[in-house]
C-alpha cells in the first residue's frame, strides 16, 4: 500500500497537515492533521510498504509494544482509507 498521487504532507503553523494537490482538490473534503507518529507513518507510505513493515518501523522508532503498534497502524490506515488518500490496501 502507499499514499495516492495528489496528496502531500505540509507543516502549517507547526502542525503536520495532509493537503490535496492537482485534481484531488475538488474531491477532498476536510483536513487531516497528523501527530508525530502519524507523520512518521505517512513518510513511510510514500513508497510501497506492507502493514507488517509499518508496524515494525513504528515499534523501532517509538519503542512501543507490538499490540499498541498494530492498533495505531490499523487506526491510521482506516483514517487514510476514509479520506481516500491510500491505495493498495
Amino acid at each position: 500500500m502507499k499514499i495516492k498521487e495528489g496528496f502531500a504532507l505540509r507543516k502549517i503553523a507547526g502542525e503536520d497537515i495532509v493537503i490535496p494537490i492537482g485534481n484531488n482538490i475538488a474531491d477532498f473534503n476536510g483536513v487531516v492533521r497528523l501527530n508525530e507518529s502519524a507523520a512518521f507513518l505517512w513518510k513511510k507510505l510514500q513508497e510501497e510498504i506492507i502493514k507488517d513493515d509499518l508496524i515494525k518501523a513504528l515499534i523501532k522508532e517509538y519503542k512501543i509494544d507490538e499490540d499498541l503498534a498494530i492498533k495505531d497502524v490499523e487506526q491510521f490506515i482506516n483514517i487514510l482509507e476514509q479520506n481516500k488518500v491510500i491505495e493498495g490496501v
